[in-house]
């Protein structure tokens, strides 16, 4: 993989015709660096986020031993590069082929579920052939909790509710050397009074389920910085969580864990672009919707920007881009705000593509080519730079007194 200074010098050496994903490896090490230092507990990476290999290696040479996997075929992938990691697979609901592989050849012990018909196919799938049931299961319920704080819910799909949750922690218990609880606040949660809400839910399942919990998972939801979503400091989502994981009535020496996807990659990568056309405020650029810039067309995500040209006008305007496929839903709103002579030839950089960006690609309608470049210059916005407001002094925060 080729490395450049920045983006503009991968314009003025390539004058690329594609799109090119830009990594930054520096900044993906400082992130993981900054999750294993100060997170008060296991982080382990949410592997859909971005499953690139090169990142993964990155993640695990700066201090993240543990992964949250979500398919046998991720459970394949990291095992493969890394094989002394410890896998945790957090889809509560899968095939029993793969809990079976899982379990039997790739050594993963953590599942987690909401019915107990998923506890009934993880034990069957975990027991040897003689019938014997597994003995060294960390069994995870997950809980259904508010995604109010948050820009992308996730309460829909997964969870047990509160009012079914003690019975499915009694039965889990039975099957398992630690039972755990995990929830998820939703994506990009933006203030640390979430995981509060979330954990004050896992509070009262637990005193009516009545039960020994040894392991507290308070997911993903970590958020990043982009246009319109500045969070508050994530050593502000630390504290709280700690001091209300403490209070818990758990096992004394209970686990705290988390699912960082978003907050550890998102920095990692960027994107170049190629402007091909301009209709009045709109772009026709060649990545979108079926490319990295999925989460820009169908949740209106907003991205930061730069033009890469010379930026001689200081004047700016707000754009909507088209991407290249044929499909009207190629459309990503914005606004994108750029300087007011863009066009026709003009290159963009698009900025926060780390985390499902380049996941997301696809070949639809023959695009989606292009090929990957280092770059050594920071990206366009960080949480991990120390650049930021202090957490005492920042005016998004919840007390931690």
């Amino acid at each position: 993989m080729h490395t450049f200074l920045d983006a503009r010098s991968v314009v003025r050496h390539l004058s690329p015709d594609e799109p090119v994903i830009l990594n930054r490896p520096h900044a993906a090490a400082r992130a993981a660096r900054f999750f294993s230092e100060k997170f008060p507990g296991k982080a382990m990476y949410a592997v859909k986020a971005n499953p690139s290999p090169e990142l993964l290696q990155i993640l695990w040479d700066n201090g993240v031993t543990h992964f949250d996997v979500a398919s046998i075929t991720e459970v394949r992938l990291v095992r493969g590069l890394l094989p002394d990691a410890t896998l945790c697979f957090m889809h509560p609901v899968k095939p029993q082929a793969a809990v079976a592989e899982a379990y039997h050849q790739h050594g993963v012990r953590a599942f987690s579920l909401d019915t107990i018909e998923e506890l009934e196919k993880i034990v069957e799938a975990t027991s040897t052939a003689d019938g014997e049931a597994a003995q060294d299961l960390d069994l995870l319920v997950r809980m259904r909790v508010s995604s109010e704080f948050s820009e992308l819910s996730l309460a829909s799909k997964f969870g047990v509710d509160l009012a079914d949750a003690a019975p499915l922690l009694q039965a889990t218990r039975q099957h398992c050397d630690a039972l755990g609880i995990c929830f998820h606040v939703g994506s990009q949660a933006m203030t640390p009074f979430a995981y509060v809400q979330a954990l004050e839910r896992v509070r009262a399942a637990i005193v009516e389920a009545a039960v020994t919990v040894d392991i507290i998972d308070v997911g993903g939801g970590f958020p990043s910085s982009y246009p319109g979503m500045e969070p508050p400091p994530l050593e502000d989502y630390f504290a709280l969580i700690h001091r209300h994981f403490e209070a818990l009535p758990i096992s004394y020496s209970a686990e705290l864990w988390a699912e960082p996807g978003r907050a550890l990659c998102a920095e990692y990568s960027s994107l170049i672009v190629k402007v091909e056309k301009r209709r009045g405020d709109e772009l026709y650029i060649n990545d979108g919707a079926y490319g990295a810039l999925y989460d820009a067309a169908h949740v209106e995500w907003r991205f930061p920007v730069r033009s890469l040209g010379d930026d001689r006008t200081p004047q700016t305007t707000e754009f909507s881009f088209y991407g290249p496929t044929c499909d009207d839903a190629d459309f990503m709103k914005g606004p994108f705000t750029l300087p007011a002579d863009m066009a026709a030839g003009g290159y963009i950089e698009i900025g926060m593509l780390g985390a499902y960006g380049t996941a997301m690609k696809t070949r639809f309608n023959g695009f989606g080519h292009g090929e990957a470049v280092v770059v050594e210059d920071e990206p366009m916005a960080s949480l991990y730079r120390g650049d930021r407001a202090d957490p005492r002094k920042s005016d998004n925060v919840v007390s931690l007194r």
